[in-house]
């Protein structure tokens, strides 16, 4: 299979077909191998438009939401970004190719081990990745100019918005654990939030302090 020329077709149908305009997002997702963040049995099906399993109950999302929600940060280049919920570690290569550092919170260590190790291969070095709760952020590294989160949250954790820097940007899904929909919220320089709602939208449930219980999860 012709990796080159699928990474191609999903950008052109799949991503910008349907409205996404930004020119540096549409080339870091023409260039990242999507494909090496799956498994070999799905490494055919890497640019299909659809999530795919991962392991551990999680997933790597649909190419056109990775693309959708970074789109949404509106990154210049020098920001700092939080990106919660590393998982294959897709999504963060995509930001790492469109800021100058990624902080990534991960819960289950296997898959922070599998996304760094990968990362590594792929010479991504402006990427910190730690395991723990990502409900609560990166309060040492704090203000980001951006928070990405790749799971359901039930509301705002406070944490995030605590943590985001003026005029910054918040782009999360919120909802119950079957819908949610995907949410930006500004930091204003008045101390106030401004909030979106962008589009309906399915992730798995963001587990930890300020989201869902473990024993909560259907």
């Amino acid at each position: 299979m012709d990796y080159s020329v699928a990474r191609r077709r999903m950008v052109e149908q799949q991503i910008a077909a349907r409205g996404v305009t930004d020119k540096r997002v549409l080339e870091a997702m023409s260039t990242v191998p999507r494909h090496l963040f799956v498994e070999a049995g799905l490494q055919s099906h890497a640019y299909g438009d659809a999530s795919l399993p991962i392991g551990e109950k999680q997933t790597i999302s649909q190419p056109y939401m990775v693309a959708s929600m970074t789109a949404a940060l509106e990154l210049q280049g020098d920001e700092r970004i939080l990106e919660i919920g590393t998982g294959s570690g897709y999504q963060t290569a995509v930001l790492s190719r469109l800021v100058k550092r990624v902080y990534s919170v991960e819960r289950i260590a296997v898959l922070a081990g599998r996304a760094r190790k990968i990362l590594d291969q792929l010479q991504m070095s402006n990427i910190n990745i730690k395991i723990g709760d990502g409900t609560i952020g990166w309060q040492d590294q704090a203000p980001f100019a951006g928070i990405l989160v790749a799971a359901g949250s039930p509301d705002v954790p406070t944490k995030y918005l605590d943590q985001l820097a003026v005029g910054g940007k918040l782009v999360l899904p919120v909802g119950d654990q079957n819908q949610q929909i995907l949410t930006r919220i500004i930091r204003q320089e008045n101390g106030g939030f401004k909030r979106e709602q962008l589009m309906g939208c399915r992730f798995v449930p963001l587990i930890g302090e300020q989201g869902w219980s473990l024993e909560s999860i259907s």
